[in-house]
């Protein structure tokens, strides 16, 4: 009984953790009381979207494998450096990636800031990440942000 109480508790949390990667912390806690998840108005955030350049012509020259590899690599390292900032992971599409601050959670004035700290972080760090097929290059990262 124990053991499968154990077990029960790890596959929430593997649960928990799943629904916190689709879903803002706030709507998921909200979702799991059974209650009505109001839309909100937001007066002033910040979005960031970047995609790789060239990215059509690298994904014909691999494998779909190696593609797969590559965004892997790319958006692990972005996750993990998103971690530092008062950013929320909207989507990522293929090679799209979409953040933004100042929502879920309103952080003032802050969300302007929060993001253009994050974008060059992020402008420095695609440096860093290995295309499998091509260990000789290295990935440009083309990012525009918006604030309204």
């Amino acid at each position: 009984l124990k053991e499968k109480t154990e077990d029960l508790k790890r596959e929430r949390r593997l649960a928990e953790d799943l629904l916190h990667q689709m879903l803002p912390k706030s709507v998921a806690r909200q979702l799991r009381k059974c209650q009505k998840v109001e839309a909100e108005n937001y007066d002033q955030v910040t979005i960031f979207f970047s995609d790789i350049v060239g990215f059509t012509s690298i994904a014909a020259s691999c494998t779909p494998l190696q593609v797969v590899e590559m965004l892997n690599n790319l958006y692990v390292c972005f996750d993990t450096r998103i971690e530092s900032y008062d950013v929320y992971k909207v989507e990522t599409i293929g090679d799209a990636y979409m953040v933004v601050s100042g929502l879920p959670e309103r952080n003032g004035s802050r969300h302007a800031d929060e993001i253009a700290k994050m974008s060059l972080d992020l402008v420095a760090a695609v440096r860093q990440v290995v295309i499998p097929h091509m260990p000789a290059g290295r990935l440009e990262l083309r990012a525009g942000i918006h604030t309204g």
